[in-house]
């Protein structure tokens, strides 16, 4: 059996072979391995295949920054914790995620100086996850590259497209709710 190459060769190869050179340089198209997101191209693969390299990006750029600690996957906690604090139960539930993998996550994340575990105001037996100090000037600074990263995007697309991209993007956020969709 012969192994499949991809359709997709980094820029600076020649023939498959990639060219130690080009290395770290940008490319327009990246090597993949031949996947069923690559063959299918589901709108989801899309929108998957989009913010994981813009993840990648970020992530890098905030290790550049100091926050050498931080995985994607934490990104989990950042995106379910509420401005005053939530329990890691609720944290759980927004990220769709067990309430071990969670706590796992955010153990990590104290540890690194980044979150801190309090009593609940309103519950004593329970506790709460906020952020630190450092915890904010990371979220501050994701927010930040996001910006970045959607100016840079808007680079590629042009301004018509990425706004109207970004409209489209802000619709499905704001008003489609897969339960109240008819089924085709």
């Amino acid at each position: 059996m012969t192994k499949k190459t991809s359709k997709h060769v980094a820029v600076g190869s020649k023939d498959g072979k990639i060219d130690k050179a080009s290395v770290g340089k940008k490319s327009k198209v990246a090597a993949r391995a031949d996947t069923i997101p690559d063959r299918h191209r589901t709108l989801g693969a899309l929108l998957r295949g989009a913010y994981d390299r813009m993840a990648v990006w970020l992530y890098g750029e905030l290790a550049a920054r100091g926050f050498t600690e931080v995985r994607v996957a934490h990104s989990a906690v950042f995106r379910a914790i509420a401005a005053d604090g939530s329990r890691v139960v609720d944290l759980a539930a927004r990220a769709g995620m067990t309430k071990q993998s969670m706590a796992y996550l955010v153990e990590q994340l104290e540890g690194f100086g980044y979150l801190d575990i309090v009593p609940d105001p309103d519950d004593g037996r329970a506790k709460l996850v906020t952020l630190t100090r450092r915890g904010k000037a990371l979220h501050a600074a994701a927010v930040e590259l996001s910006a970045q990263a959607e100016r840079r995007m808007g680079g590629l697309l042009g301004e018509e497209r990425m706004s109207l991209l970004r409209d489209a993007l802000e619709q499905v956020y704001d008003d489609w709710d897969p339960a109240d969709t008819p089924q085709r």
